[in-house]
């Protein structure tokens, strides 16, 4: 049987993730691996256990792509419909859930948080400068404590007094996290005494000026942390709503907006196939001396090129930016 489906992928610094849909918007099959510094590997690999997963063969309509490594993962797979992830986000919360006023989402490297009002984005904000409350910070403070991350937020949950830690920033949390662990704080307290100084920090840099409604949507991959969830609510004074599929949320966006695309469009998706993950790519960087900019230009072929290639046109180059003056555009 084969299903007609839209096609999602959300290439963040951390994580990459793959969603598909059917014609009605239902998530269908998901995969989430760690990009590794490879997003080029985390894309391939991604489509290949999609199809691996699957127990039917999809008929691709359409595909989107997100995240910080949004442009790469569209020229590789032959992306319909190229978004930012404050629109994936916010498209894949107010479809899935009804009433969605703000959005906070929390991933490895970064954080945000999306004002919605009727279904439309009215106000945003992104910090990409302070790792504090992120994935990647909580794995550290969670390795340095000796708790499995899996556990963090179930044994964050039984403290009884949480620990009082600076929250301004990551630097100033960790200093404090381990002044206090010498000080013989137990280990649930310093948990999550942490989980509230981040969610001030959150509050207070990304949510100044912002007016908070519920119903309150919390995605991303730190929304599985349950203490992480319990210490906004606590700070907020409302439930928080986790999305079955929050770690995912970012590339079912990218989905539903390939299928709205194609849906008003009605023109045949430009998607390579699955083949791409079976394909060979390498990546290639070299200096332009044309003028005083001297850009880093960026190349992505598939296979390999010779140096003539690589400073002249060639069918098998697929992605190329880095330039500020159009010179070493394609297409």
């Amino acid at each position: 049987m084969t299903l007609n489906s839209y096609l999602g992928i959300d290439v963040g610094s951390v994580t990459t993730k793959a969603a598909i849909i059917d014609e009605n918007g239902k998530f269908i099959n998901g995969f989430m691996t760690r990009t590794a510094g490879k997003p080029v590997n985390a894309v391939q690999l991604s489509l290949n256990k999609l199809i691996e997963q699957s127990k039917q063969e999809y008929n691709i309509l359409g595909v989107g792509t997100t995240g910080s490594g949004r442009n790469l993962a569209g020229a590789l797979v032959g992306a319909d419909v190229i978004k930012n992830e404050i629109t994936a986000h916010a498209v894949a919360a107010s479809t899935y859930i009804e009433g969605v006023q703000t959005i906070l989402e929390i991933g490895g490297q970064d954080s945000k948080i999306i004002i919605l009002r009727d279904g439309i984005v009215t106000d945003f904000a992104m910090n990409t400068v302070c790792a504090a409350g992120t994935g990647s910070f909580l794995d550290q403070q969670a390795s340095r404590l000796n708790v499995p991350i899996q556990n963090f937020g179930e044994i964050a949950l039984k403290s009884q007094s949480p620990a009082r830690i600076a929250g301004r920033c990551g630097v100033f949390a960790e200093s404090d996290l381990i002044h206090k662990q010498q000080l013989g704080y137990p280990v649930e307290d310093l948990l999550y005494g942490l989980c509230q100084a981040l969610v001030r920090n959150y509050l207070s840099n990304l949510a100044l000026g912002k007016e908070i409604l519920p119903i309150v949507v919390f995605q991303g991959g730190v929304a599985t942390n349950i203490g992480m969830v319990k210490a906004f609510e606590d700070a907020l004074n409302t439930k928080i709503v986790v999305p079955e599929n929050h770690q995912t949320m970012g590339a079912i966006g990218a989905a539903l907006l390939a299928m709205e695309n194609h849906q008003y469009n009605n023109k045949k998706t430009t998607f390579k196939g699955f083949k791409v993950g079976e394909m060979s790519f390498n990546s290639y960087t070299n200096q332009c001396s044309g003028c005083s900019n001297n850009c880093e230009i960026i190349t992505i072929v598939e296979g390999e090129i010779t140096t003539h290639e690589l400073n002249n046109k060639s069918d098998n180059i697929i992605a190329r930016w880095g330039g500020t003056c159009g010179k070493w555009d394609i297409g």
